[in-house]
């Protein structure tokens, strides 16, 4: 809801990089209609009776919006940040789909939780890399009061990633890593974009970073619970 929200106030929308390839007209009303349907799909995710549909809209909006990103990956395959771009979105659409899957009436919690931690390993991978490729741009978002300085944060999350993608991927300790996962980007949230937020809250960007930052700690929760679920499933006495 908050990203459709943001949009509709400052519509600046080519601060979409996804978008920046589309004419002032087409950009307009896909985004636009992207708004509509994130609202839509935020609010009807929080009532049961509604939140199937809810996460169908906003896994289908989110997979728009990472496919966005392919002309770019294609045009330029050897820069990371489009690729980074995608894994971004796509984490939002594994987030929804596990909720869709998991209000099912018929599921596999094995299956459901194999897929889900292997998708948002995978998204995992490509948030180390991002932070592996742009240091420097990493660093700069790291408060210089927080001791010891502001490469060495750049260096410990990024390992983070990378083991939590690791243990996703390999299924050690998978439902521990999850939840370091998201206290971790929780965290980051808190100290890096919101105090910018509230020092320039007429910034876009800093509205938007804040909330895919919280939104990807969404999802990396909602999987963490889908692995909890299906510890307590898998240890329950037959």
């Amino acid at each position: 809801m908050a990203f459709g929200l943001i949009t509709l106030a400052w519509p600046d929308y080519y601060d979409w990089l996804q978008l920046s390839y589309m004419s002032a007209q087409e950009a307009r009303l896909f985004a636009c209609a992207a708004s509509a349907a994130q609202i839509f799909g935020g609010a009807a995710i929080q009532f049961r009776r509604t939140a199937k549909a809810g996460a169908v809209v906003i896994g289908a909006v989110y997979l728009v919006i990472a496919l966005l990103s392919v002309p770019q990956i294609i045009a330029t395959p050897q820069t990371f940040g489009p690729w980074g771009n995608f894994f971004e979105q796509f984490s939002l659409v594994t987030g929804a789909a596990i909720v869709y899957v998991g209000l099912s009436s018929m599921r596999a919690p094995e299956t459901l939780a194999r897929i889900g931690r292997i998708l948002f390993g995978i998204c995992a991978v490509s948030f180390a890399l991002y932070q592996a490729f742009y240091p420097d741009a990493t660093a700069g978002l790291v408060p210089k009061w927080i001791p010891p300085s502001q490469i060495f944060w750049v260096v410990a999350t990024t390992v983070a990633f990378a083991l939590a993608a690791a243990a996703l991927l390999a299924n050690r300790k998978a439902l521990l890593a999850s939840r370091l996962l998201t206290m971790m980007i929780v965290i980051f949230g808190l100290l890096v974009w919101t105090p910018l937020l509230f020092l320039d809250p007429h910034n876009h960007t800093n509205w938007f970073e804040n909330v895919e930052t919280f939104a990807i700690a969404g999802a990396a929760w909602v999987l963490a619970d889908l692995l909890g679920e299906y510890r307590l499933i898998d240890h329950r006495p037959q």
